[in-house]
């Protein structure tokens, strides 16, 4: 995925730089968070509807790859 097909940027005047998803002011953050308090994706989608499912789904793939690529083989 190179950097202009993700689904999320930074702005310095959107929401002070945070990570947001294109298009939105929704923080990627915020959908971590979701996940992190057990709600399901689908609940993030309907409180979050200027958010779409194929962003949603590319950034926990850019983050599921970070953390794989990370982790130390023991």
């Amino acid at each position: 995925m190179t950097t202009q097909t993700l689904p999320f940027h930074r702005d310095p005047e959107i929401l002070g730089g945070a990570l947001v998803f294109v298009g939105t002011r929704v923080p990627v953050q915020t959908l971590l968070e979701y996940l992190e308090a057990g709600d399901p994706l689908d609940e993030f989608l309907t409180d979050f509807p200027s958010v779409r499912r194929t962003q949603a789904v590319a950034a926990l793939e850019v983050a599921k790859d970070l953390l794989l690529q990370r982790v130390p083989v023991a």
